[in-house]
This record gives C-alpha cells, sequence and structure tokens, in this order.
C-alpha cells in the first residue's frame, strides 16, 4: 500500500501545485424538493439525509444575505430522478438571487437534461459501476448503462462531476474500480468521492464503513488513472477516528480538497508543506 500510496503522491505532485483546499460550506444551503419523502427508501439512506433540508417552498425564508451557493436535491422516484422540473421556476429564481447552484437530478431523461440549461451551474451526479449494486442499495431495474447513459447526456448540456460512494453496498466494494475504468473512458471534468457510512434507521444500520485500506486503494487509483483533474473527499464520510486516519490518507493519496477536515489533517497539511486554501461553499462549486 505504501507504494501505491508514493506513486499516487507523485503523480499529484508533478500535476498540481503544492497546496490543498479545505471546504467548511457554511455558505451553502442544501434544499430538498420533496421534504424528507423519498420513493426508493435506499438502504443506504433510507430518506434520513433529506431531514436535514431546508423545503423548496420556503427558500426565501431560509436564504440569508451570507448565503451565496444551493445544493439542490431531493427523494427519488421509483425510476431514481429527483423530481426537480417541477420546481424550476423557484430554482431559477434562486439563480436570478445571484447564487450559483449544485443539482442532484438523479436518473432523469434527455428531455429534462434540455431544461437544465440556465437552471445548474454544476450537477452532482451519482456514478455506479455495478448492477448488484443497483438493485440491492436502490431497488431499481436499471443498469450501468443507464447511468452512462444519463452521465453523458448531462455532460452534453451542462457541467457535471460524478460523485462515487466507496462501500455503497453496505460497506462492501463492489463496482468503484468500474467506475474509475468507465469514467477513465467516458471523460470527466473532477471526481468527487464519498464514503458509506451506516446510518440509524437505514437497512445497513448495522454494516460497517469500508476497510481503509480499500477506501485508500480506491483513492490512490483514482489519482494514477487521473492524473490532471482535482479530486475531492466529499463531506459524507464516517465521523470518529475513522474520518481523522481517512483524511490523513487522503491527503498523502494525492486529493486535491477535503470538505470539512479533521483538525489533525490540516496539521498535516502544513507538515507536509502544502499551502492551505479555505472555501466556504459545496466542494463541487
Amino acid at each position: 500500500m505504501d507504494h501505491l500510496i508514493n506513486e499516487a503522491w507523485d503523480i499529484r505532485k508533478a500535476n498540481f501545485p503544492d497546496e490543498i483546499q479545505f471546504d467548511f460550506p457554511s455558505k451553502t444551503r442544501a434544499i430538498s424538493v420533496t421534504g424528507s419523502e423519498c420513493r426508493l427508501r435506499c438502504s443506504h439512506c433510507n430518506g434520513r439525509y433529506l431531514e436535514a433540508m431546508a423545503p423548496i417552498d420556503d427558500w426565501q425564508a431560509n436564504i440569508d444575505h451570507g448565503i451565496t451557493s444551493c445544493l439542490i436535491s431531493g427523494g427519488c422516484d421509483e425510476k431514481g430522478k429527483v423530481p426537480l422540473m417541477r420546481y424550476l421556476p423557484a430554482i431559477k429564481e434562486i439563480k436570478k438571487s445571484q447564487r450559483k447552484t449544485n443539482l442532484h437530478v438523479g436518473l432523469i431523461d434527455e428531455h429534462d437534461i434540455d431544461r437544465l440549461t440556465g437552471a445548474a451551474d454544476v450537477v452532482s451526479f451519482d456514478f455506479v459501476g455495478d448492477n448488484e449494486t443497483i438493485e440491492e442499495v436502490y431497488g431499481m431495474d436499471k443498469t450501468v448503462d443507464d447511468y452512462i447513459s444519463v452521465y453523458l447526456g448531462l455532460r452534453r448540456r451542462v457541467k457535471v462531476l460524478p460523485h462515487i460512494c466507496i462501500g455503497l453496498r453496505g460497506g462492501q466494494i463492489s463496482g468503484e474500480y468500474k467506475a474509475l475504468y468507465l469514467l477513465k473512458h467516458l471523460g470527466a471534468e473532477g471526481l468527487v468521492f464519498i464514503v458509506f457510512s451506516p446510518t440509524m434507521g437505514t437497512h445497513y444500520a448495522d454494516r460497517e464503513p469500508a476497510a481503509l485500506e480499500e477506501v485508500a486503494g480506491i483513492l490512490c487509483r483514482a489519482r494514477i488513472d487521473f492524473p490532471n483533474i482535482p479530486i475531492h473527499l466529499g463531506c459524507m464520510r464516517p465521523k470518529g477516528r475513522y474520518r481523522y486516519d481517512l483524511d490523513h490518507l487522503a491527503l498523502r493519496c494525492g486529493v486535491n480538497k477535503i470538505v470539512q477536515p479533521t483538525p489533525g489533517a490540516v496539521t498535516l497539511a502544513e507538515e507536509m508543506g502544502l499551502v492551505i486554501k479555505r472555501g466556504e461553499e459545496c466542494c463541487v462549486l
């Protein structure tokens, strides 16, 4: 593993300046178009992550003058689509208020993709590389080909950053390397990694996150296969000692940005001679 980490770090050093961005997204407001409702009730989430989001119907009351951007998401329908289009006028009003928008769209169709023009500064797209994982986690009759089709459609019209959840299948590695292989050929402007976290009230509540060595292996492979694009470690990852160790590994594996890093990661970045830049919005903005 040390050999792989060293290779990834050397590639990062050769292609990027000696700096790291740490994001503390206090200026991004998370908004849900469905409240806490989700038809899919996925095994890893069950709608729990929607509960902390502000409802889009009251977006003006939930956005103060310090908010400069919005992450707009929501629960999915049975086909994996977030029903953003019915709220497109409100999303465009948010844009008119001079706030940037990061949209989570799910598996939308070509017609809806066309309508995103002018509404999204960037689209965050969960990319899955394994059919069995799609069936087990989401309970949908969809395949990797469906994800590829939507991703390519989005790329033709908007800026899109694929998100890969490491250990999505209840902490099991299944399709993450395939996702990287596919994206290497499909193209990507950047990559965002998140890590499965066991969550109360979900089907996977009693599971464990993926082993740190496995996570590091995927981060290293991403850095090696994508030497010239930014790689982010997003906010969705386990807390506690796991997060502390993961953040250290992520730095050594050559990521460019970490959201809400542990204090230990800040110290390590300084020891590594990295210039620290601070962001206050969602990592894709």
